[in-house]
């Protein structure tokens, strides 16, 4: 009698958690279950889907009160969509804007998302500063002071040198990454419109490195930035440690992987941005079963004093 009253206790605990796994597995709605698989009808989707519709975080976290994966330090910034704030941008028609680099983090550029709707115009730029747009989703036509037009579509890019009247409009939803800054000019140097394609653009030699690399700006003293495209297998790496002057801001346009910054280690995917000040510790390895692709400014062809 005793025995079995030893052992009521382990009967009891056994068959508590069976009728949990039961509820665990037998239906779809429950914590435990996985999410719906994204890649089962991602290939009728845009390259860069997913840095318009990204994949934040387990289910169970999306509605966690406080979430974020953004981070804000001296040196360095993670933006990540979560955390995005959208609003009217200034004297653009029929545009939501997120500032995701700014000034006021120390940086020299600015860096924003710009989500286009039916009807979108751009404005200028304040006068004196350059501007990149990068099509991420849609397509937008490009006109300039001449009359001239070009059909960016995603994956095409432009530079608009500084005080180039020029405007960027659509006829459906379209999404660009914008990069602007104060153009510091050189004597006997003046930077002339760019239109390509990123595939259009040759791999570079990156000696003692295993990525694939694409400038899409000419290399000339003219210009005093470059955007990179810069590929990464899974398991790929960067080999240098990099900490130099230049500062850095970048949008991850595909895969996931870790980015070190400073003395921190974060996780990464498509949608995120980054902001890196001058001589900050920095390193990228690609994880995941796909290919890593980010879009990276760098200051260039200027003297840093």
């Amino acid at each position: 009698m005793l025995k079995s009253l030893l052992l009521l206790p382990l009967f009891f605990f056994f068959f508590t958690r069976l009728d949990f796994l039961k509820y665990a597995v037998g239906s779809e709605e429950r914590f435990c279950s996985a999410p719906p698989s994204e890649e089962e009808d991602s290939s009728s989707k845009s390259q860069y889907w997913k840095v318009t519709n990204p994949t934040l975080s387990p289910l169970h976290l999306q509605d966690l009160p406080g979430f974020t994966r953004s981070v804000y330090k001296r040196d360095h910034a993670l933006i990540t969509p979560e955390s995005h704030v959208f609003s009217p941008l200034p004297e653009w028609k029929n545009t939501l804007g997120a500032y995701l680099v700014t000034p006021a983090m120390g940086s020299h550029f600015v860096m924003y998302l710009a989500k286009m709707e039916v009807g979108s115009m751009s404005a200028l730029p304040p006068k004196d500063v350059e501007r990149f747009i990068f099509v991420v989703e849609g397509i937008v036509t490009l006109t300039n002071v001449s009359g001239s037009t070009h059909k960016l579509l995603v994956d095409s890019y432009a530079y608009l040198p500084a005080n180039l009247e020029h405007s960027v409009t659509c006829d459906a939803p379209a999404t660009l990454v914008v990069f602007e800054r104060r153009y510091a000019s050189l004597p006997n140097h003046i930077p002339e419109q760019i239109v390509g394609s990123t595939y259009k653009q040759p791999l570079l030699e990156t000696p003692g490195e295993v990525f694939e690399l694409r400038k899409l700006l000419p290399m000339s003293a003219a210009y005093d930035f470059n955007v990179h495209i810069m590929d990464f297998q899974p398991g790929e790496f960067l080999n240098v440690k990099e900490v130099h002057y230049n500062q850095h801001g970048l949008l991850l346009l595909e895969g996931q992987g870790i980015y070190r910054l400073g003395d921190n280690w974060y996780p990464v995917q498509s949608g995120d941005a980054i902001w890196m000040a001058p001589f900050v510790p920095q390193w990228y390895a690609a994880l995941g079963k796909t290919r890593s692709r980010y879009l990276l400014y760098k200051d260039v062809n200027r003297n840093p004093v």
